[in-house]
């Protein structure tokens, strides 16, 4: 956790930003040129698993558009209606981006079995022309995106992912057509295009899942909730803490709110300070929202009515 050391990591935020933008903006073009090419070439071969990798193609490319829209938007300032900006849009747009992943797979199942019943005729050489140049293709882009910062960022791991899918998706067409150009296995073609539906699935329902996640304001993956508790509650003057909630606005944007019982030595602005430090430094939380609160010096029984 290194990164979150006091104003140096808002200039790594921002140069990762650049970055990010850089490495999605020239990823999104790669891909969407390649894309096109794919799906001509799935055509005039006849190859379901050129179509079915193009289709994989087309949700990385809508991957890598909405992310790189969403960053755009992302950096809209904050208005009124909408306090936080548009940090939103990028963790809505992954989950409609994952939904039409699951849609895109379905017709690929559906077209599949149709030719498992009757292998329709495939043109392999043009096939595996065309599947080679997608992995080179695929390859260059997890490059470019490896650049990004796919740590932190849930639109850059993504499209990361979809990348080295998609590469599982040319591997596979490049066996297809290997072995119904040396072997006349024309159910080849299907089987190719039946494995990339099922990675499309599987990154389609992750992403959905992670989503989903965020936007029910769950708790993020790499914060303790119980540790943060702790660590507050170990605060000078500190005796109590207590509503604690900790969400994700976007990804890597982590928020806090939660109220802090302090005893009649301490301070409310140093403890606040000093609490809001904390969270920043070791839980990499940029935004809390603490509320102090005294406790009632001459009571410590709640049940006695005190003058």
């Amino acid at each position: 956790m290194g990164h979150h050391e006091g104003h140096s990591h808002d200039h790594g935020h921002h140069h990762h930003h650049s970055n990010n933008k850089k490495a999605l903006l020239a990823s999104f073009v790669l891909i969407s040129t390649f894309m096109v090419i794919e799906v001509i070439g799935g055509f005039m071969t006849n190859s379901l698993a050129l179509l079915s990798d193009a289709g994989h193609m087309l949700s990385d490319a809508a991957a890598l558009g909405l992310s790189y829209t969403a960053i755009r938007l992302g950096e809209k300032k904050a208005t009124q209606s909408k306090s936080f900006g548009y940090k939103r849009f990028e963790i809505i747009a992954a989950c409609l981006n994952g939904l039409t992943l699951i849609v895109i797979s379905a017709f690929i199942f559906i077209e599949a079995i149709r030719r498992f019943v009757n292998p329709p005729e495939v043109q392999s050489m043009g096939m595996l022309m065309i599947s080679i140049i997608g992995l080179l293709v695929n390859v260059i882009a997890a490059w470019i995106l490896m650049s990004g910062d796919k740590e932190e960022n849930l639109n850059v791991r993504s499209a990361f992912l979809h990348v080295i899918g998609d590469m599982l998706g040319s591997v596979g067409a490049i066996a297809a057509a290997l072995l119904i150009y040396f072997f006349d296995w024309g159910i080849a073609d299907p089987i190719a295009s039946m494995i990339v539906a099922i990675l499309i699935v599987i990154s389609g329902y992750r992403v959905v899942r992670d989503s989903f996640h965020i936007l029910m304001e769950g708790t993020p993956d790499r914060v303790d909730m119980e540790e943060v508790k702790e660590s507050l509650k170990e605060l000078p003057h500190v005796s109590d803490v207590h509503d604690l909630h900790i969400w994700t606005i976007t990804s890597g944007f982590l928020s806090l709110s939660c109220h802090v019982v302090i005893d009649a030595g301490g301070d409310h602005d140093s403890i606040l300070a000093v609490a809001q430090k904390l969270l920043h430094d070791q839980y990499g939380i940029e935004h809390s929202t603490i509320q102090v609160e005294k406790q009632d010096v001459g009571c410590p029984n709640p049940h006695e009515t005190c003058n």
